[in-house]
């Protein structure tokens, strides 16, 4: 049957409209998958939009003295909402490098410092373009200690005189409970040392025979001095008590912990034992006044019928001079146990902070003649001295995104980039308060590392936790000044912070009482406060010696001239140095372990530095005590001491405790959940 006309033109425009609808449906949903996967794919969304977040978040470029990093991309002045990686994020260390110009410490005011700068920041900058490359290849971090692959675990280790290489015996493994070392050596007679430290204050010599035997924790952070598990001491010759002694003690991070002594005199009986055993041990005979007046017959017959109170036969000091001992250290369930010659004569309780497994060295040292080492019950399982293993990627202690508005306190953490331990420790306890006020921030300042297999593993670091800030220069312990301008910078142009607070990895915060200490100065006052040095005079001798003469150099020797006579370097043609710090004394500054200052302190530190009239010192705490003296010169400064900063260690009512290592600051952090803010091994 055939259709109407009208009905026909009605039916093929209504087909034409529904195909119309359906290629726009199609285009719709083609141009909505296509903004889905430029949204959610990492390729597509960092090439389309990466411009408009640099523009966006860039105010200051991140300068590095080599062409080689010429493309590393701008520091954003406040960084990424989110600093945590996402997968949309581009993988390198750009966006959590510091802001600062390096090239603008390329001046005389950087003074002895401005070689020092050039080469480490060049360095630096090879470092970080090489870590910017994608997957760079390096091997696995290992042990701090050299050593290819992981040392086998022996159950026991026996070595004669002429196997000892120096005098480090090497426990692969550390100790465990029940191991014992046996040493059989002989004490040399002896000798004269002018200056000694334990000959009396009157005498500019002494008669000194002594030795020690230390447990160190040889696979600690490589270029520090090894933490001392367990140091003991014999002094055969006495030192300022006049009498042989023997002292116990343990070292974090050249700290010392508070002595044990033993003189001679048994511990007392109320003092606490370990495991069962006294601490110290009586080595002078006490049987001599109770039967002075007896003969031999009549003193065995009385002690033998019971009317003589027992006698305690105690022994010489355990050691003399040229004759043989066997010593026997070993580890109870509660300290160290010291037997000489068969018999107990010390024990020593075990610190918090450092235990058996880390006790990887056997040190013997001083006027002692070693003829063999035994040591027996060894752990059998490795753990891992792998420093990179500390860290626990969780979560949890990933830093959250930079507020918005401005904060109140801004703390910067000085940390060198093998310290993982120090900064997982930190993450693990006060650091976790931080993140949970709105009005703080606080962040590491690391620079690079000379080993690649270390740069690689702190970047897989910063890119989890996001609370690492890179100052691109190798590292080097005399440019710390360096980390201390980051530190301000940061606090001023990234967070807008009130107050700046400077710390370093291995000081515990009580945050609660600086900001307390803080609220207490007057508003719009200029703020410095810390534990203040007044009128100190630097050191010309020792790691933080600097020099006062100008020393002169030609092909082969090397001469001290006066300030004065300076003039006459440059016409012979000789090379100079100058020196570091002139003045007799330095300005009063705060100890570098934590500080505390105002914002606009801060914010003339960085106007100076980007000015290039700053003048630099290697000492980051005196620079910035320099720096105040200047700043206080226009506007006054509320200069504030309190001991409570504690820069040697730990006190009570600590605001800041030093040389915590990662163990003592988690003892210390279950001490502040609990309410018991104390200290762990007070010094």
């Amino acid at each position: 049957m055939r259709r109407p006309a009208g009905a026909g033109a009605w039916g093929g425009a209504a087909s034409s409209f529904r195909r119309r609808a359906m290629e726009a449906l199609a285009a719709a949903l083609l141009l909505y998958a296509l903004l889905v996967l430029a949204l959610e794919s990492p390729l597509l969304s960092t090439s389309l939009f990466a411009g408009a977040r640099t523009a966006a978040g860039a105010a200051r470029t991140l300068h590095l003295s080599s062409a080689a990093a010429a493309g590393a991309g701008a520091a954003p002045a406040r960084p990424a909402k989110d600093p945590r990686p996402a997968a949309a994020t581009v993988p390198g260390l750009a966006r959590f490098a510091a802001g600062l110009d390096l090239r603008l410490l390329d001046s005389a005011r950087s003074g002895a410092l401005r070689g020092h700068v050039a080469g480490a920041v060049a360095a630096g900058a090879r470092a970080f373009a090489d870590l910017e490359r994608p997957n760079p290849a390096a091997p696995a971090l290992a042990a701090p200690s050299g050593a290819a692959g992981a040392a086998r675990c022996l159950q026991s280790i026996a070595l004669a005189a002429g196997e000892l290489r120096g005098r480090v015996v090497e426990l692969p493994c550390g100790l465990a409970l029940g191991s014992h070392v046996t040493v059989a050596a002989t004490p040399r007679a002896a000798h004269e040392e002018r200056g000694s430290a334990i000959g009396d204050g009157e005498r500019r010599t002494a008669m000194v025979s002594q030795f020690m035997l230390e447990l160190q924790g040889l696979r600690a952070v490589e270029g520090e001095d090894p933490p001392r598990v367990l140091h003991f001491n014999p002094r055969l010759r006495g030192d300022w008590s006049g009498r042989p002694v023997i002292e116990h003690n343990t070292c974090y991070r050249m700290n010392w912990g508070p002595a044990q002594r033993c003189e001679g005199w048994r511990s007392r009986p109320d003092e606490e034992t370990v495991d069962g055993l006294v601490k110290c041990e009586k080595w002078i005979r006490d049987d001599e006044e109770d039967h002075s007046g007896e003969s031999s017959t009549e003193w065995w017959l009385n002690r033998l019928i019971g009317q003589k109170k027992e006698v305690n036969f105690d022994w010489p000091f355990p050691f003399v001079e040229g004759r043989l001992f066997v010593l026997t250290l070993s580890a109870g369930l509660e300290g160290y146990h010291v037997s000489v010659d068969g018999r107990h004569v010390t024990s020593f309780p075990y610190r918090t902070g450092f235990v058996l497994e880390d006790a990887t060295g056997l040190l013997l040292n001083g006027d002692l003649d070693v003829h063999s080492v035994f040591a027996g019950s060894l752990p059998t399982t490795h753990p891992s001295f792998a420093p990179q293993n500390y860290l626990e990627f969780s979560t949890v202690w990933q830093a959250p995104p930079l507020p918005d508005e401005p904060v109140e306190i801004f703390i910067g953490i000085l940390s060198s980039a093998n310290h993982f331990a120090e900064r997982m420790g930190v993450r693990k306890t006060w650091m976790s308060a931080v993140h949970k006020s709105p009005n703080m921030v606080a962040r590491f300042f690391v620079a690079l590392h000379g080993r690649k297999e270390v740069n690689v593993e702190l970047k897989k670091e910063a890119e989890f936790f996001g609370d690492i800030v890179f100052v691109p220069f190798l590292d080097n312990y005399d440019l710390v000044v360096m980390k201390t301008l980051a530190i301000c910078d940061y606090g001023v142009h990234v967070v807008s912070a009130k107050y700046v607070m400077k710390c370093d990895d291995d000081t515990f915060v009580r945050l609660d009482l600086v900001t307390n200490e803080i609220k207490k100065v007057p508003s719009g006052r200029s703020l410095y406060m810390g534990s203040m040095n007044i009128q100190h005079k630097p050191l010309r001798h020792g790691k933080w010696a600097v020099t006062y003469e100008v020393s002169i150099s030609s092909n082969d020797s090397i001469f001290v001239v006066s300030r004065a006579s300076t003039h006459v370097v440059d016409s012979l043609g000789l090379k100079s140095q100058h020196e570091e710090w002139p003045e007799e004394i330095y300005p009063a500054y705060a100890n570098g372990p934590g500080y505390v200052i105002s914002s606009d302190i801060a914010d003339f530190i960085m106007s100076g530095f980007t000015k290039q009239n700053l003048t630099l010192f290697k000492m980051e705490d005196v620079s910035l005590g320099l720096w105040v003296e200047q700043f206080n010169r226009t506007r006054p400064v509320e200069y504030i001491h309190s001991a409570k900063f504690c820069p040697y260690g730990c006190v009570d009512g600590y605001y800041t405790a030093h040389y915590q290592s990662p163990r003592l600051m988690l003892c210390m952090w279950q001490k502040l959940l609990e309410g018991r803010p104390e200290c762990c091994n007070m010094k």
